[in-house]
């Protein structure tokens, strides 16, 4: 089985259909976050990752490329990402005011594949990726790094002759970027996460027979695929990874209940790594309480190890194909549905949560996309431990 970029795509973004399960409310009333007006650079401008290296340095990007520098968001213009549907930047880190890195891909035109960039402080360049083969097409849909001189760009290597594709490990020395690749079967890596330079992870699906859970872990030596469980006899995938320790290592995605050609609403997936293994945790979903309403997590971002927060959107139980924000939140006990504002209003609203950070203790950015743009929110947490909405 060959998957394209279309294709990885629809696996990201695909839900499923039907599951007669009780539905579960949220847990507070009320919005725990705030939305945040944020400046739409280009037509399309979906914010997909974001990282930061204080409270006055965020970087978010997609079709988009927008920085906080503590006060306000403001939009800066990345070479070759136009909001056209055909350009997006899927990873980014942010090293300091004046070091930041992403990456992504360019699907159309002459040239396809990855492209990659280096903000100086004042601006976004174009960078000199690794070395690659005449017939090698590299696509990266995460980044992450442990420090300046150890950047990791994750994603998939094709050969345009044979159509094969393995697992592309992409890493930056501070000197320049080389590439490694791991044979697969149709693996494909969306989310990356290290706290230490021989402590990385990588997380997506393998997709050669059923659409399962895949993991890869760096030990400082090699990349090394380590089992992870599934639920349900359908498609299972993993959309993001962070890494809080050796020991504490959290993936989240969703889960499918039943295999084609039956139908069923997709469901919240969240898996726990203990230095050991990995074991799938409980975790809340809105309903499903039709066929059509799908909950899945797209994202991760922690204060600490007992305040973690989960992401992403589910959809309602009229069929519309409308989606509305999800977030969850772990107390280092359990995870519960924590409040969160959908914007969109008329129209189609399409409202997403792709990419998070933490730059402070209490202070949680959450980034996505409505419909027509970008989408950010914020959460502080007060001295008394009480969740307290502001800009």
């Amino acid at each position: 089985m060959r998957l394209t970029f279309s294709a990885i795509t629809f696996f990201g973004l695909s839900v499923g259909l039907f599951q007669d399960v009780p539905a579960q409310a949220q847990t507070q009333a009320g919005s725990t976050f705030e939305v945040v007006r944020t400046p739409n650079e280009n037509p399309n401008s979906e914010l997909f990752a974001a990282s930061a290296s204080s409270p006055n340095d965020i970087w978010a990007v997609g079709q988009s490329t927008i920085h906080f520098d503590g006060t306000t968001w403001t939009a800066f213009p990345a070479p070759m990402i136009k909001g056209d549907n055909n350009s997006f930047l899927r990873g980014v880190v942010a090293l300091s005011p004046t070091l930041a890195w992403a990456a992504g891909n360019v699907t159309d035109g002459a040239h396809p594949g990855q492209v990659i960039e280096q903000w100086n402080g004042t601006k976004w360049s174009l960078f000199p990726g690794p070395k690659l083969g005449k017939k090698d097409q590299a696509d990266v849909f995460a980044m992450t790094a442990s420090s300046a001189n150890d950047v990791w760009g994750i994603g998939s290597l094709m050969n345009r002759g044979t159509g094969l594709v393995s697992t592309l490990f992409e890493h930056w020395d501070g000197t320049s970027w080389t590439a490694s690749t791991v044979e697969s079967n149709n693996e494909f890596l969306f989310g990356a996460s290290a706290d230490a330079a021989n402590d990385a992870w990588a997380v997506g699906f393998n997709g050669s027979d059923n659409i399962e859970t895949s993991a890869m872990h760096w030990d400082g030596a090699n990349w090394k695929s380590v089992a992870t469980p599934n639920v349900g006899e359908g498609t299972n995938k993993l959309n993001a990874v962070l890494a809080l320790a050796p020991n504490d290592v959290w993936a989240v995605g969703f889960s499918t209940p039943v295999a084609p050609p039956k139908q069923a609403a997709t469901l919240t997936l969240i898996e726990h790594f203990d230095g050991t293994s990995w074991t799938v945790v409980p975790s809340p979903n809105v309903g499903p309480n039709s066929a059509n309403q799908s909950n899945r997590l797209l994202g991760l971002t922690a204060n600490s190890a007992n305040d973690i927060w989960a992401f992403g959107s589910y959809f309602p139980t009229d069929g519309s194909g409308h989606q509305m924000t999800l977030v969850l939140h772990w107390d280092g006990i359990t995870w519960t549905i924590a409040p969160s504002p959908s914007p969109a209003k008329g129209g189609f609203p399409c409202d997403l949560l792709w990419a998070g950070v933490a730059p402070s203790v209490g202070n949680v950015w959450i980034l996505g996309s409505v419909h027509d743009g970008t989408l950010a929110m914020h959460m502080t947490t007060g001295p008394d431990s009480s969740l307290v909405s502001s800009f």
